[in-house]
């Protein structure tokens, strides 16, 4: 992408086209920022208009299909990994990191969708990171790796749990890679749509599926005799299950921050926001969708954690499927398959687009369907959807590399970036009244928990993947059994 260095006055109303070459000078300001929510709708209305002609039509999603689309990529097999975060918390500091995590999240995303508001033309995370750091060509190129990094290894960690899934069904039938093979291909395949809108309804499947397992597993758990095993070994090595309010003795800081930044992070998909509000209509209904997100998700992430906790206590794996006994294992971890391949999808979908706005430039084939337009973009699937393979054939533990990544980006992308964009939408209005005070303080705070998450988060991080590597590793490209 090339930066233009003198300002343009080709202005249609005050408003530039869409096209890349101009959307590049409004990124870089060379475009009034909208001074009101009616100049914001006036903004996304041309924006919505200049589409009308093109044969792929991105800016198409209602709010209730953006809810759909936020829903299938929060209800994750993540969530299945929070009564582990609990059973190493204790029920205190487990539920109210969980409820601290949820306020962050709602408030945070209300910020940076005020944020879109006053700069309409945004149309990713990279976007933002340019605007928000003294409109820096540098802040938007390290935005922009930090999208695909993040992306990629998400993706990486999607097909790894895929071939653990087909592994656990059908008891290491053939070799893990075959199985990571045939979970990128699906990727690849679900991957070819080029718009959100049509991805949302693969998520309302992702989310049905994942609401099926998860409540496959709390009957299980209710029902059968005892666990099969935990982290210290097979029933009842570790005696009768029992939960507790407070981190048990002996518990390293090492562990406590690694279970935070499991809960933490399981609340941050704001890197995603950005782009999803680029493809709706109406961007200033995005709140509706964000509204509904978060009550779901306040439901979603405490109540499967807290009675699979009361159910396995001190036996609680991640994901907690690993603590069923044989066949309800695998009768509930099954349905898991669905979510983990479309919300690789969806991660893929976004990684995609800002690739490919890069390298078509000002094309008009990047919203035609010819064979200039589709090639490249199936291309860029299959490259990311390949690299993503390899980074999960080659690390032999996924989930500490993203708990890293985790520290390095979402630090960033779910705190820091947001505070930083309440400077900018108060700039010296700060303390106007007791609301506005105290907005001002929380989203101090908010930049205090980013940095703190990069800081203690990262080395916490760090010693993780150090404990991990000095005990046995599996090696590159396995064939090691990877079921639960």
């Amino acid at each position: 992408m090339s930066f233009p260095t003198t300002p343009s006055e080709d202005k249609k109303d005050g408003l530039a086209s869409s096209s890349p070459e101009v959307h590049e000078r409004q990124i870089l300001g060379y475009v009034d920022e909208a001074d009101s929510v009616d100049d914001a709708t006036v903004a996304f209305a041309n924006l919505v208009d200049e589409e009308k002609d093109h044969d792929i039509k991105l800016r198409t999603m209602g709010w209730k299909k953006a809810a759909i689309l936020l829903f299938g990529e929060q209800v994750c097999l993540a969530i299945m990994a929070q009564s582990w975060s609990f059973s190493v918390l204790g029920w205190g500091p487990a539920m109210v990191t969980t409820i601290l995590s949820g306020v962050f999240f709602w408030i945070t995303s209300y910020t940076m969708w005020r944020f879109i508001m006053k700069h309409p033309h945004c149309r990713d995370i990279c976007d933002i990171g340019y605007l928000l750091f003294g409109k820096s060509r540098i802040a938007y190129e390290l935005s922009g790796l930090m999208l695909v990094c993040n992306n990629v290894l998400l993706i990486g960690f999607h097909v790894l749990t895929a071939a653990k899934i087909f592994n656990t069904l059908t008891d290491h039938s053939l070799c893990t890679v075959s199985f990571s093979v045939i979970g990128t291909v699906i990727g690849i395949v679900f991957s070819l749509p080029r718009t959100l809108n049509h991805v949302s309804m693969m998520s309302v499947v992702s989310a049905i599926a994942m609401a099926i397992a998860i409540l496959l597993f709390l009957i299980f758990a209710g029902i059968e005799s005892n666990p099969a095993l935990g982290y210290g070994g097979e029933w009842p090595t570790l005696g009768p299950v029992k939960t507790y309010g407070l981190p048990k003795a002996g518990t390293t800081f090492v562990e406590i921050m690694v279970a935070v930044l499991n809960i933490t992070f399981l609340w941050v998909p704001q890197l995603l926001f950005p782009s999803f509000i680029a493809e709706m209509k109406r961007p200033q209904d995005f709140p509706k969708a964000l509204s509904a997100l978060a009550i779901a998700s306040f439901v979603l992430f405490i109540v499967p954690a807290a009675i699979g906790f009361a159910l396995l206590g001190q036996y609680s794996t991640a994901p907690a499927f690993g603590s069923l006994q044989e066949t309800y294992k695998k009768a509930s971890f099954a349905f898991a398959i669905v979510p983990t391949i479309i919300i690789g999808v969806i991660y893929s979908n976004v990684t995609a687009k800002y690739i490919y706005r890069r390298i078509m430039g000002n094309s008009p084939h990047q919203h035609r369907n010819t064979v200039k337009g589709w090639a490249p973009w199936v291309l860029l699937d299959v490259a990311i959807w390949g690299i993503s393979f390899i980074f999960a054939s080659i690390i032999p533990s996924m989930g500490d590399f993203l708990g890293l990544i985790g520290a390095l980006f979402d630090s960033f992308f779910g705190f820091i970036f947001w505070g930083v964009a309440y400077y900018h939408l108060h700039k010296g209005n700060y303390f106007n009244g007791p609301l506005r005070s105290a907005n001002t303080v929380f989203h101090v705070l908010t930049i205090a928990v980013g940095l703190f998450l990069l800081g203690p988060g990262l080395y916490a991080s760090v010693e993780a993947i150090k404990l991990d590597y000095s005990g046995a590793t599996r090696p590159a490209f396995s064939c090691n059994n990877l079921a639960l």
